[in-house]
């Protein structure tokens, strides 16, 4: 008798700035997931919340490919909590607290966690930033508190420069901070595991010389940024790595999986912000590593459907 498929619903596209990556996510991992097993339905929640609800009973486990607000913040997470849908990845609290850098940061500090200075702007800061400048070390980054793929965001060299930087971040989201600048090597760990958590090999992610940060045109440009996995660092700052992208992933209460970005300067690491919703083509910075560790893209797939469906 043949084995009943297992009915996926791949969310994808949604509300956010995100939505073209999301959509060129979802091709692939449609491609990927193995027909035999599997009988995958779209729902793009833009559009399709109604008949995502009406077909519910139908679904065994969705597979969230969104990015940013009304998908990564723990929106979407809550409604298929509703429907009683099992899905991969982080709950409702876990993803809502990621998706808030200031958050985020907060509780890594907590932690024991090492991050770079900050302060939350206010809006009055874009006429007169010397709140600000008094807060914080020039140079800085600027950023909406709740967006990915670096959008809105801004590195201020000089006084001058902050205050357009501040209207450029306010005009993505209410709330913006401000953090010192990290000169450094960017690099990424991943984690997989519900209550057991493996750490994936590191990658390195260096944009080409045009980009002074790995901002939405470097991580999105074909052959705008060269990425290295495993990451070329020595043991002993490897396994501090891997030890950061674990207790930051257990910090923010995460589940499934989760990709943590920090900065090594020296011998110290700094922990920048967690995905949990990371890129998810072939080539994308977890399923590099995830393959790196022995997991193509699509045996990935099926562990974190696997990990999804454990909730039961």
């Amino acid at each position: 008798m043949p084995q009943k498929k297992i009915r996926v619903a791949l969310l994808a596209g949604g509300k956010s700035g995100e939505r073209e990556v999301s959509l060129a996510g979802a091709q692939e991992v449609a491609k990927a997931l193995d027909p035999q097993k599997y009988e995958v339905r779209r729902y793009d929640p833009a559009t399709d919340l109604p008949r995502l609800a009406a077909e519910a009973e139908d679904i065994d486990v969705a597979f969230i490919l969104l990015h940013g607000p009304f998908g990564e913040d723990g929106t979407v997470q809550g409604f298929l909590d509703l429907l009683d849908i099992p899905y991969q990845g982080s709950g409702v609290l876990g993803s809502a607290m990621a998706m808030d850098k200031n958050i985020a940061k907060i509780l890594y500090r907590n932690a024991g966690l090492p991050v770079a200075p900050w302060a939350m702007a206010q809006p009055a800061d874009v006429q007169d930033p010397a709140r600000l400048l008094a807060a914080v070390n020039l140079p800085v980054v600027v950023k909406p508190v709740r967006q990915g793929s670096s959008l809105g965001m801004s590195i201020v060299e000089s006084p001058a420069e902050l205050p357009a930087a501040l209207a450029k971040a306010f005009g993505f989201d209410p709330e913006v901070m401000v953090e010192e600048f990290l000169a450094g090597r960017e690099i990424t760990g991943g984690v997989i595991g519900n209550a057991e958590l493996t750490a994936l090999p590191l990658v390195e992610i260096i944009p080409g010389k045009e980009f002074r940060f790995f901002d939405y045109q470097a991580k999105y440009q074909p052959g705008a940024s060269r990425e290295v996995c495993p990451a070329e660092l020595d043991a002993e700052l490897t396994a501090k790595a891997q030890q950061y992208a674990l207790a930051a992933h257990r910090a923010l209460n995460l589940r499934g999986y989760s990709r943590t970005d920090m900065i090594v300067t020296g011998r110290d690491i700094f922990v920048l912000e967690t995905n949990t919703i990371p890129g998810m083509t072939p080539t994308s910075l977890l399923p590099q590593a995830a393959k790196a560790q022995g997991l193509p893209f699509a045996a990935l797939l099926d562990r974190l459907l696997e990990l999804a469906m454990e909730k039961r």
